[in-house]
């Protein structure tokens, strides 16, 4: 029988899980990209269901990096396959001034112009030659904040109808994020072989495209979940502590999403409720989605 736990947004089966009460980290002030599955909202949650003690820290999806930033871990691998991506983590980690300036100049060019035409330039520009610094924009301007791709890798989102925000703000979020992933080490990289360096003691948390909402991700085309509980198991085999976001529930709990999920892999499953569907919103004109409330299932290995 599911239970409501200490906090709104989780549900745990049988047992009732207090929030981040043993992991000395901070709620993040406001989110560096905007990006579709972003868990800035729930990244202090998710984290008080990790292990008390861990040695290094993976995350092997990256997306948004809330939950590394949320961590700041003492020691991280976080990687991603998609380059330009990583870009922006590494200029945020080694010359942030120079990652603010590439939002500056874009939010500029924007509110000189016209919004919509100055978009299109940018996007074109990112679509001609994948870029950070353009990718970087797009996630802050585009609509909905959903930055979705072709298999092919071209951005088709439109702009966004809300105003993005200042440079100046903009910045207040690069040194916070900075401070907190100093002690991060970035890659680029298939998730297979960033999680076959972790070791025994490591804590490894994915959260990598849903199959019931997700596909129009940068590589999503490709992924294959069951190629990733082969490698769950290969670390649960070798004492690798793994947490995993995934499909919960759609239409306010009225669909569980079926998952080829092994049995005996995980330990426990935890439901967090992420609110209504960003996604839906997009898809949808931007109605308000009472009927969309969606959760995530967090199953984990310990």
């Amino acid at each position: 029988m599911l239970q409501q736990s200490l906090f709104d947004n989780v549900i745990v089966n049988d047992e009732t899980i207090p929030g981040n009460t043993n992991k000395k980290t901070h709620k993040l002030s406001g989110q560096l990209l905007k990006w579709i599955g972003n868990k800035q909202r729930f990244a202090y949650d998710i984290i008080g269901l990790f292990p008390n003690t861990f040695g290094t820290y993976f995350e092997p999806f990256l997306g948004s990096g809330a939950v590394l930033a949320t961590l700041s871990p003492q020691k991280a691998i976080a990687s991603d396959n998609f380059p330009s991506l990583i870009e922006i983590f590494k200029t945020l980690q080694s010359n942030s001034d120079l990652l603010k300036s590439w939002y500056a100049e874009r939010w500029i060019r924007m509110n000189t112009g016209n919004k919509k035409t100055i978009f299109e330039e940018i996007k074109a520009s990112y679509n001609k030659n994948p870029n950070p610094a353009d990718l970087l924009f797009i996630s802050r301007s585009c609509y909905g904040g959903v930055v979705r791709f072709r298999k092919d890798g071209y951005i088709s989102t439109p702009v966004g109808i809300h105003d993005p925000i200042s440079p100046d703000s903009f910045s207040s979020r690069v040194d916070e994020w900075n401070r907190r992933v100093q002690k991060t080490t970035f890659y680029c990289l298939d998730y297979k072989e960033a999680m076959k360096m972790a070791k025994p003691g490591d804590l490894i948390y994915c959260d990598p495209p849903y199959s019931h909402s997700q596909s129009i991700l940068y590589g999503a085309q490709s992924f294959n979940l069951e190629e990733l509980f082969f490698i769950i198991a290969w670390c649960k085999r070798h004492n690798i502590y793994v947490a995993l976001s995934i499909d919960g529930k759609k239409k306010s709990g009225n669909l569980l999403c079926n998952l080829p999920i092994p049995d005996g892999l995980f330990e426990r499953e935890v439901f967090v409720k992420l609110g209504r569907s960003m996604l839906k919103r997009f898809q949808m004109n931007g109605k308000t989605l009472e009927g969309e409330i969606v959760h995530d299932r967090l199953l984990l290995t310990y």
